[in-house]
């Protein structure tokens, strides 16, 4: 689909693809915002390898802008629950593409109830959730981690 002038698709990720993640998990401002630290190449390789495409359970989508990675929306389950996660590149923030990209996955997940999380400072994303239907469950803290709890229904 057509966003500002910039064609968001999703297709099935390509091996190449987690080098682009791998780097993209590196970034300190992506990782502060989602308050996440990032693994070593070795722990994210074989994540990415094993857990999210080795996993027939686990629907994963590399998200291209004009044809470029610019990131990654998987579903999985944990807890008994189905749950949604997304990760874009810097330079792919605050152009729409994250709304774009998640209910372009949102059509071809059709599970519901469905879940997401993030940092409760992660403002942006929590706008993303929402416009695409999500609702707050509940705020939980960890540690000192506190996060936002959201459903889709």
């Amino acid at each position: 689909m057509r966003r500002m002038d910039l064609e968001v698709a999703l297709r099935e990720p390509a091996l190449a693809d987690v080098d682009v993640f791998f780097a993209q998990e590196q970034d300190p401002e992506a990782a502060r915002r989602a308050n996440f630290t990032p693994r070593s190449r070795a722990e994210f390789v074989h994540h990415w390898t094993q857990r999210i495409l080795g996993d027939d359970t686990v629907d994963s989508r590399t998200v291209t802008v004009d044809g470029e990675t610019a990131g990654n929306v998987v579903a999985w389950w944990q807890d008994g629950r189905r749950t949604i996660g997304y990760w874009l590149g810097r330079e792919f923030w605050g152009r729409g593409i994250g709304t774009e990209a998640l209910r372009q996955f949102l059509e071809r997940e059709r599970f519901r109830p469905l879940y997401a999380d993030t940092d409760v400072s992660n403002t942006v994303s929590l706008r993303l959730l929402r416009r695409c239907g999500f609702e707050h469950v509940e705020t939980v803290k960890t540690g000192n981690v506190e996060y936002v709890v959201l459903k889709l229904s």
